[in-house]
């Protein structure tokens, strides 16, 4: 069985049909949250998620802020710009899809977050002090998140009893022997210093997780971008990853 997983589209329309092409046919689709904010294609990248089979979705913090759920004073001046064009231009379908996504789901032995299984919405696991206090939230072996669009799997050492960090590299597999949590890397805005959309593939069957990167028309967003007025630190970060 092939999952896609994925995470941090964030209205990059060329991204993310770039990875779907790239990632091929698969058994199922994991969305960990984000599909809009930042980028020019809110409502095209809701229409194309939402065909894809087997979706499980969930609510990251910029699909909430489109809503008007969260507020924006505690977003950057970028994030709060765009968040406002994206309140905008929704349509009243994208709008009552985004109301519907859950904050966090359990498939078997993987839970799925946005931010963290103790936060599923806000909270970053940027370090493996955070990774080691969320242990006690999740009881899968798994857990798979987003929100920091950083590729990295978080591995706990019982002998040790602390958690090890591995940055994700196109082609990586990690082992999945351990209590782990996963993050897949952002199709629609990396910030590894790679420019490239991250996305993974995991078969639960057989317990492999694969990363992959894969280049995209950078300038077609950018160009988007500028006509829909986005500020030019983020139509800037695009080509630089970060």
């Amino acid at each position: 069985m092939r999952i896609l997983v994925i995470s941090d589209i964030h209205a990059n329309l060329s991204a993310f049909e770039t990875v779907l092409d790239s990632a091929g046919s698969c058994d199922a689709v994991w969305c960990l949250g984000d599909i809009v904010g930042y980028g020019p294609d809110p409502n095209e990248c809701i229409t194309l998620l939402r065909g894809l089979p087997n979706l499980t979705c969930l609510i990251g913090n910029h699909d909430a802020a489109a809503l008007g759920t969260i507020d924006l004073n505690t977003f950057n001046r970028e994030a709060r710009t765009s968040s406002h064009w994206t309140q905008q231009v929704l349509t009243a379908e994208s709008r009552a899809y985004l109301q519907g996504l859950p904050e966090r789901i359990v498939h078997e032995n993987v839970t799925l977050a946005h931010g963290s299984p103790r936060s599923p919405v806000w909270e970053y696991l940027l370090d493996p002090i955070a990774a080691y206090e969320n242990l006690s939230f999740f009881k899968t072996d798994l857990c798979f998140v987003g929100h920091t669009h950083i590729p990295v799997a978080f591995r706990y050492l019982p002998d040790t009893d602390e958690m090890q960090s591995v940055l994700l590299r196109d082609g990586d597999s990690p082992e999945m022997d351990e209590r782990m949590i996963i993050n897949p890397g952002s199709v629609g805005q990396p910030r590894d210093h790679d420019s490239r959309a991250a996305y993974a593939i995991y078969n639960p069957e057989t317990r492999l997780w694969r990363s992959y990167r894969v280049r995209y028309d950078i300038r077609a967003v950018q160009d988007r971008m500028r006509q829909a007025g986005l500020p030019s630190r983020l139509i800037q970060r695009l080509m630089e990853g970060w």
